[in-house]
């Protein structure tokens, strides 16, 4: 295993895996196309990038064979002739990136889980697994990164095999990120403001910390009852985040909070204010620029059409002319 004095864990419990969005899309499309609507299956592949030591930038992916009784969980397969012959042919595109763990779709870990990882240890010393959650619904950090350790107590009494949780992150390079804006070009709706967007960001964080807060209360649940075991080093976290939070049974913390509050939707009161003026004010316009162009045109017909009284006149000319041009025949009769 991987550790197994508190020194290693707490080196291990720093290392930051950082996940490119092309690994994302990757497992979603490799999920979307092994596994039918309604199916609890997940899908397994091998992550490709570097370890730098405390951070693991995981870059590429590929998918490969697996099955598993969903009755037996100690009942799974998977090609390891498949992982050698894609690995040589990947290190063929690009040297940089080594084997450096593997995925699968979760969400949760499996009990097969370690044997899947003992497996990866035959090319890899150090595997990391990262769980990606590929459900429309999570509104979390997709990701979730594991190192396999071995957990030794004080009291001296068998080691047991876990899976130490280290922290993952999102990130993407220039050209990811224009890649990615190409796919969400017809997804995001182009004529929403960036107000709106705002508030549906907002929206989807605080989902997400509602879901993190049932989780807790859950985890806290099943303390209470006796069904888990307590962990010290969760309670303390949890501790540490309740002494940040503010106390809102004083009076002076609250007044300061609906203060800020108040200051804040008066700006908003205000922008829309504004925005209805200054459509007000470009509708009035748009009435009167085509007011004054139906007037121009309206002038200009009128010159270029005759009055009646000069129809009539040229038709009395018409007439005198005819007149004079019969008595001169007359005349020469």
């Amino acid at each position: 295993m991987v550790g197994s004095t508190s020194e290693q864990l707490n080196a291990l419990s720093g290392t930051t895996v950082v996940v490119h969005p092309l690994v994302l899309l990757s497992v979603t499309d490799h999920h979307a196309r092994s596994v039918s609507r309604g199916s609890s299956k997940r899908v397994v592949g091998v992550l490709l990038g570097q370890d730098n030591g405390k951070t693991i930038n995981v870059a590429n992916s590929f998918a490969i064979p697996f099955e598993e009784d969903e009755k037996d969980p100690k009942t799974w397969f998977l090609d390891h002739n498949y992982i050698e012959q894609m690995w040589e042919m990947f290190k063929k595109v690009n040297a940089r990136e080594r084997m450096i763990g593997w995925y699968h779709s979760g969400p949760k870990l499996r009990a097969s889980d370690h044997e899947i990882n003992d497996l990866f240890k035959r090319y890899i010393a150090r595997p990391v697994m990262v769980i990606v959650d590929v459900r429309p619904e999570n509104q979390n950090i997709p990701t979730d990164a594991y190192f396999a350790v071995e957990e030794i107590k004080d009291d001296g009494t068998e080691v047991r095999k876990t899976f130490l949780h280290v922290p993952s992150a999102i990130e993407a390079e220039e050209a990811e990120e224009i890649g990615v804006e190409h796919l969400l070009r017809d997804i995001k709706d182009s004529t929403t403001t960036t107000l709106s967007t705002r508030v549906s960001e907002q929206l989807s964080s605080l989902r997400g910390l509602a879901s993190r807060l049932g989780d807790l209360q859950a985890y806290l649940a099943d303390v209470a009852a006796g069904t888990m075991p307590v962990n010290h080093q969760i309670v303390y976290h949890l501790q540490d985040a309740l002494n940040l939070l503010p106390d809102l049974s004083d009076p002076t913390l609250t007044t300061s909070f609906a203060t800020s509050t108040n200051d804040e939707l008066l700006v908003v009161y205000l922008s829309s204010l504004l925005r209805a003026v200054i459509a007000l004010h470009a509708l009035v316009d748009n009435k009167a620029t085509i007011g004054r162009a139906e007037l121009e045109e309206g002038k200009d017909e009128k010159e270029k059409k005759p009055s009646k009284a000069d129809a009539k006149k040229g038709d009395k000319d018409e007439k005198e002319k005819t007149k004079d041009s019969s008595k001169s025949d007359e005349k020469s009769t």
